[in-house]
């Protein structure tokens, strides 16, 4: 082939698929990581102080076209099962594969984070109601990623210490996620009962998963210490780490911050305060772990560089982590009062929006090409 004909070739759609519908056969839940990424940059740019009411509308249109993303990605997955669907299952039996499937519902999540942050002034007060309706069909998809991912790694996967990574956390983040959107969204619900309901069950949540993260974030640490890094193809990983450090930061302060109007509702106004000082206290705390784990990601991630690595789908894992701190830190600052924080927070929003332009630009090229349409469960045959 000539030089002019390969420059051709790779300006057609999908050229390196042998058919177009190998995007329906070769789609996986990885691509919802997009739509993570996309959503936590849309709601981290209206809290950058100083420019964020300027940026808010940017973020007003990341997040419709985070909305577009989360529908596309769906319609393409739901094909696969219906057109695929024997090849589809094989999702469950796959070691890594199948984590990504707590991406859906966590990406679902940033889409309701939305609707508090930019739908009522777009389109009123009832969006909440919406919202809150995708909140628990989220709240469903969450524990059932939480539960049924660990049960089938305990029961039909084949795993070892020195093939672990950060990717096992996936699943189980899921519901901390979906607790901290409900901390956002709980205060604006117009029934007392049910903004009790949502506060407890926020909580319940953030008990069903940071534990569980936390411990294999301990078997991660000492995976790495015995193994070293695992292969490049998974450079991204080390920040997946953040995710649940930074989700359970954000989520101690939102539901610290609902308690004490609602709890006072219940007659428990004293709790509410305590709840309050514990949230602030918790997220702290959990903020300077995360600290670490980002400086220590930042080093693992130029070790990584320096060498060369392939781009994949899961270079979405450097954005929602990041982006996810950078807001837990931007809520510090606001209820510390402290500036320091907001320097810090304005500076990791900067690091997030240029990292989710560079990740979204190599995205729509091998998407364009098709050279990221690619299911490991098809390839290995399992």
């Amino acid at each position: 082939m000539s030089t002019l004909q390969a420059v051709i070739s790779g300006l057609r759609p999908f050229s390196r698929l042998d058919h177009p519908r190998e995007i329906i056969r070769q789609f996986t839940p990885n691509w919802f990581a997009a739509t993570m990424g996309t959503g936590i940059l849309a709601l981290t740019l209206p809290q950058v102080p100083g420019i964020g009411p300027t940026l808010k509308p940017v973020g007003e249109a990341l997040w419709f076209l985070n909305i577009a993303l989360f529908m596309l990605f769906t319609l393409l997955y739901a094909a696969r099962w219906v057109l695929f669907g024997h090849e589809a299952r094989r999702i469950f039996g796959h070691n890594t594969v199948s984590m990504f499937i707590g991406t859906i519902p966590m990406g679902l999540a940033t889409i309701i984070n939305g609707c508090v942050a930019f739908g009522m002034d777009r389109f009123g007060p009832g969006i909440i109601a919406v919202a809150e309706m995708m909140w628990w069909i989220d709240v469903a998809m969450s524990l059932a990623c939480g539960v049924a991912i660990p049960y089938l790694m305990f029961t039909r996967h084949e795993h070892s210490l020195d093939g672990m990574t950060a990717v096992w956390l996936l699943p189980v983040v899921a519901a901390e996620v979906a607790g901290a959107s409900g901390g956002l969204l709980a205060p604006h619900l117009a029934d007392s009962a049910n903004q009790f309901t949502m506060l407890v069950t926020s909580c319940v949540l953030w008990a069903c998963s940071v534990p569980v993260a936390f411990s294999i974030l301990t078997l991660l640490v000492l995976r790495m210490a015995l193994h070293k890094l695992p292969h490049d193809s998974m450079a991204a990983s080390s920040w997946l780490a953040l995710g649940p450090i930074g989700t359970g930061a954000l989520g101690m302060l939102l539901i610290g911050a609902d308690a004490p109007a609602i709890l006072a509702q219940h007659h428990m106004a004293a709790t509410g305060v305590t709840v309050q000082g514990l949230g602030i206290m918790a997220a702290l705390l959990l903020w300077g772990f995360g600290l670490w784990w980002m400086m220590l990601a930042t080093l693992i991630t130029i070790r990584y560089w320096r060498a060369g690595v392939p781009f994949n789908l899961g270079w979405w894992g450097y954005t929602f982590p990041l982006g996810v701190y950078t807001v837990a830190t931007f809520r510090l600052g606001v209820m510390l009062d402290a500036g320091f924080f907001s320097l810090i927070g304005a500076f990791l929003a900067a690091i997030l929006t240029a990292m989710w332009l560079l990740v979204s630009a190599r995205t729509l090229l091998g998407a364009w090409q098709g050279t990221l349409f690619v299911s490991p469960c098809i390839a290995s045959g399992k």
